[in-house]
């Protein structure tokens, strides 16, 4: 029987973390599930055992605390024996206009999206080094491929930032057995973002968090999902006036 390979998944209590969780369990894959909230962790990894007879193995993890996420991608790798994939997915979307006073929650915004997810690439691709193979997947956004106004300013500037850096990732390692995977996923709409505004082009939690996987599975470099019609529009926002790029928000 061919041993099953490990996942761990960052921001898996709810939202894409959990819709992703789904899909893998359902493609045979053991899960480790982490996110600061361990009542939905412990809800999540009764329900994919159960219906899935995978392992699933939970632990508290909260990304800002940088020297944690070290400790629990180690104890992770070292409970499963290796890791053969990790997906940097733990964010916030929270932002404010520019000058208006809010500093105070932009810089959590940056923090979260770039800094934490720093240290999570950074320990992943510790373990995947000493393995000498593995796949890091960061999730970024379309956001990142302009930037945008109003409360999307340091959202998106954060998300540009976390893709750069998935980017030169990926160049050092391009001729070893390590993989990187930048995915730049459109509006998906979630319980995260229930409350939102309906937006051109979005799908269901279930049909985006299905074309994640499909596209993670795939290990390109890096991806628009769903593809169409994100790929495309990645196009189009590169080359629009800023002053229309400025309506798209």
């Amino acid at each position: 029987m061919q041993e099953r390979k490990t996942i761990l998944i960052t921001g898996a209590s709810s939202g894409l973390g959990a819709g992703m969780a789904r899909e893998f369990a359902a493609r045979g894959y053991n899960l480790a599930l982490c996110a600061r909230r361990t009542e939905q962790l412990e809800s999540l990894k009764a329900e994919l055992e159960f219906s899935h007879g995978i392992r699933v193995e939970v632990r508290a993890l909260d990304v800002n605390d940088h020297s944690q996420v070290f400790s629990v991608f180690n104890d992770f790798a070292m409970t499963f024996g290796a890791l053969e994939r990790v997906i940097v997915n733990a964010g916030i979307g929270e932002g404010r206009r520019i000058g208006t006073g809010h500093f105070e929650t932009n810089r959590r915004t940056a923090e979260t999206n770039f800094i934490a997810g720093l240290a999570q690439c950074e320990a992943a691709v510790e373990i995947f080094r000493r393995q000498n193979v593995g796949h890091l997947v960061i999730m970024s956004s379309m956001s990142a491929k302009r930037g945008l106004p109003r409360h999307l300013t340091t959202y998106a500037a954060s998300k540009a930032a976390i893709a750069h850096l998935g980017e030169g990732i990926r160049a050092e390692l391009l001729n070893t057995p390590i993989r990187v995977t930048t995915l730049f996923p459109g509006y998906i709409r979630t319980e995260l973002n229930a409350g939102a505004k309906k937006l051109p082009f979005e799908v269901t939690e279930k049909t985006g968090c299905r074309a994640l996987v499909h596209t993670i599975e795939r290990e390109p470099g890096t991806a628009c999902v769903p593809s169409w019609p994100m790929s495309p529009m990645a196009i189009l926002m590169r080359l629009l006036p800023l002053r229309w790029v400025a309506r798209l928000s």
